[in-house]
C-alpha cells in the first residue's frame, strides 16, 4: 500500500466521507454517493428519448434540440437536498461532482455529439458575490471536466429578480422577463449551445434563457440539461 493511499485511509478514519444521502461512511471506490443509494437514485433517463418530459414543458418560441436531466426533483427528498446543499450551503464542490457523474453516465449514449459549448444560467453579480458562486457554472464545470466541451459567459443577468419559490408557472414567465442578454453574439452564431441548470421546475428561466440566445443568434442550436427536474409542475 502507497504512503498517499495509506494517508487517504487515516483521513477517512477520522474524518470518514458520508453518503450524500444516507449519511453512512463511504467505503474506497465510493465517491458522493453509497452504491445502494447510486442505484436507488430517480434517474430520469429522459436523455434517451428524443422528445420527453423537458421538450413539453419548455414548448415556446426557441425550439429545443435534446434535453436531459439526471433525476426527479421531489422537494422534500434526501437527493433533492443534494442540490439545495449545493445552491444554498456554500458547496460548489457538490454541483461539480454531481454534473460530471450525470456527465459520465450519459455521454456513451451521444447527448454530447455535436455540442460545441455550455451556456450555464447566469446570476445577477450582486447575488452571485453574495452566494459566492453561480450554482448553475459549478454544473456546467463538472459537465466540461468530463466532455472537454468548453464553458461559455455569453449569457448575463442585467439585473435581479425576485425569488421563483412559490410562484406558479406565469408568474415565474412574467418575473423572467427582461433579465437575461447575450454578449458577442456572433459567437453564438452556428452553435450547438447546452444550456444548463440546476433544477428545471415551470421552465420559465430557461426558455428565457434559450429565446434570448436564439433572438441574438438567430442559427444557433440549444439543448438543455439539469441535474433535477420537477413531476407535475
Amino acid at each position: 500500500m502507497g504512503l498517499r493511499s495509506w494517508l487517504d485511509d487515516l483521513s477517512g478514519l477520522i474524518f470518514p466521507n458520508l453518503c450524500e444521502v444516507c449519511s453512512t461512511t463511504l467505503v474506497r471506490g465510493e465517491n458522493t454517493l453509497c452504491l445502494q443509494c447510486l442505484c436507488d437514485m430517480p434517474r430520469t433517463n429522459l436523455h434517451r428519448q428524443s422528445f420527453n418530459e423537458i421538450h413539453k414543458r419548455l414548448a415556446g418560441h426557441t425550439p429545443i434540440e435534446r434535453a436531459a436531466a439526471y433525476f426527479y426533483y421531489y422537494k422534500e427528498s434526501p437527493y433533492a437536498r443534494m442540490i439545495q446543499n449545493a445552491k444554498y450551503n456554500s458547496r460548489p464542490r457538490l454541483a461539480r461532482t454531481l454534473a460530471a457523474m450525470f456527465a459520465r453516465e450519459i455521454s456513451a449514449d451521444g447527448f454530447f455529439d455535436g455540442i460545441e459549448l455550455l451556456l450555464p444560467v447566469p446570476l445577477h453579480y450582486l447575488k452571485e458575490f453574495r452566494r459566492g458562486y453561480n450554482q448553475s457554472r459549478e454544473i456546467a464545470l463538472g459537465i466540461s471536466s468530463v466532455t472537454g466541451i468548453p464553458v461559455g459567459s455569453n449569457l448575463t443577468a442585467t439585473r435581479g429578480h425576485s425569488t421563483q419559490t412559490r410562484r406558479g408557472p406565469f408568474e415565474r414567465w412574467l418575473n423572467t422577463e427582461g433579465i437575461y442578454a447575450a454578449e458577442d453574439p456572433q459567437e453564438l452564431d452556428g452553435k450547438h449551445i447546452l444550456l444548463i441548470d440546476d433544477v428545471i421546475t415551470t421552465g420559465a428561466t430557461i426558455l428565457r434563457c434559450a429565446d434570448t440566445i436564439h433572438s441574438a443568434a438567430p442559427t444557433a442550436t440549444v439543448s438543455v440539461a439539469s441535474l433535477g427536474f420537477t413531476h407535475g409542475t
